[in-house]
């Protein structure tokens, strides 16, 4: 039986600076999938038109990330706790669902088949495989886990975003961006011939997708964001000072003052995550679609991440294989960082009587070094094409976002006191994304059937 909340007071929020920081992570999630890869891919092979469907992948994500953190805001855990607090074995379904979505690694083989084209190598997988024990070696020796993955992707965005613009304000021309501007606004409208379960697999990946929305409770917790002060963080075992970790949270009482600051932080929060999430993936998005149809649409690369190096090749330099493969190496170890908090945090609530939560750290790098080594495995079982991958993850995390949308609302609707509940627009919006990943997903399972 978990514990009931304790009671406290909401910290005042602090200035709009300070706050920076969860979302580069939850940005750089996205960077690797949906933004270097699955957008520029179908832009590449069948125009921008699809383009809408990106903007509008974004801006669902941003109404979900939003609830996410509304509820680790206000109750000082992560969202996978309030979802067990309603449900026993909820831990269940997200341990196998984010190992189903996430043991595939095809952003890491992506990444390594750049890098084998810098040197000319063909042969790639024993590249990822060396990438994949790296990303684990980084992970283990950062002090503090959360300072490691916001420090690691807020300077790789901070350089791979300006650079993108620079590439496409040389090459993009006057046409293409006209066909971008009316692909934005395009909604509904899918080229004969795109496959289906490509265009799901974009519109899921465009921000996070699958479980990896519902890390961003952890990372505003660590963060320190309004309740989540209280919580503790993950510290590494071999070079980490040991944090008091707490897997139930606080709430605060429902008066005059904290609900002033409750309002404050959401005010704060939104603004935060807009900026960064919303506006910063919205131009990556469309900046890579945008340079991946003006050097590569009608060429026919119709063959894996091909469309990315013959980028490079009208680009004229490697450094666009070293940026984009850089970023692809940074979303493989995001990605590793969440899925293993993921699982190593919902295997602790369902042992929650046997085991201390001063044992997640130990847990999360069993995690983490268990999919390492699946990853391994893979790759040595020749599942090297990093396309068919990503394809792969995607449709399976749609089926994760699809339930975890319609859980998120409910916990949030139900369980918060009302003036700090969402309203009924937010829900709405939530209920229109549920639609969206409902219909498309059956869509996608009727096709293949």
């Amino acid at each position: 039986m978990l514990q009931s909340h304790k009671i406290g007071e909401m910290p005042a929020p602090p200035r709009f600076r300070d706050l920076i920081g969860p979302s580069f992570i939850l940005l750089g999630l996205g960077l690797g999938s949906g933004e270097v890869i699955l957008w520029p891919y179908l832009a590449s092979n069948y125009g921008l038109g699809i383009i809408w469907g990106a903007i509008l992948g974004l801006t669902f994500q941003f109404f979900m990330n939003m609830e996410i953190e509304r509820y680790a805001l206000t109750r000082g855990e992560s969202i996978f706790v309030g979802f067990a607090r309603r449900l026993k074995w909820a831990p269940v379904w997200f341990i196998f669902s984010t190992l189903a979505g996430f043991v595939w690694p095809g952003i890491i083989a992506a990444s390594a088949k750049l890098v084998g084209t810098i040197f000319g190598i063909a042969d790639t997988h024993f590249i990822a495989i060396g990438m994949l024990i790296l990303i684990g070696v980084i992970l283990t020796l950062g002090p503090i886990l959360y300072k490691t993955m916001e420090r690691f992707t807020m300077v790789l965005i901070g350089i791979g975003v300006p650079a993108l613009f620079l590439f496409v304000m040389y090459f993009a021309r006057p046409s293409d961006w006209q066909a971008l501007f009316s692909g934005i606004f395009n909604f509904g409208y899918l080229p004969a011939g795109i496959p289906i379960a490509s265009f799901l697999a974009a519109f899921a990946f465009s921000g996070a997708g699958g479980n990896l929305n519902l890390a961003q409770s952890y990372y505003i917790k660590e963060k320190g964001y309004g309740m989540g002060k209280f919580g503790g963080r993950i510290t590494s075992i071999l070079t980490g000072k040991a944090e008091e970790i707490s897997l139930t949270g606080t709430k605060f009482e429902m008066n005059g003052e904290n609900i002033s600051r409750f309002k404050k932080w959401w005010g704060l929060i939104n603004r935060e995550h807009f900026i960064v999430f919303w506006l910063t993936g919205a131009v990556s998005i469309c900046l890579l679609a945008l340079l991946a149809f003006s050097t590569t649409y009608g060429k026919g690369l119709s063959s894996g991440i091909s469309f990315v190096i013959e980028e490079a090749l009208v680009i004229g330099t490697p450094l666009f294989l070293v940026l984009t493969g850089l970023m692809l190496f940074s979303t493989q170890m995001t990605v590793m960082d969440a899925t293993s908090r993921i699982m190593s945090e919902n295997l602790l609530i369902l042992k929650e009587s046997k085991w201390s939560p001063k044992t997640l750290p130990k847990i999360y790098y069993s995690f983490l070094w268990a999919q390492i080594l699946l990853g391994i495995i893979i790759f040595l079982a020749g599942l090297t094409e990093p396309l068919a991958l990503l394809v792969l993850a995607a449709v399976i995390n749609a089926a994760a976002m699809f339930v975890h949308i319609g859980a998120t609302i409910l916990l949030n609707k139900l369980t918060l006191e009302k003036p700090i509940a969402p309203g009924w627009g937010r829900v709405g919006i939530m209920a229109a994304a549920f639609a969206f990943f409902g219909y498309f997903l059956i869509k996608t399972i009727l096709v293949y059937i």
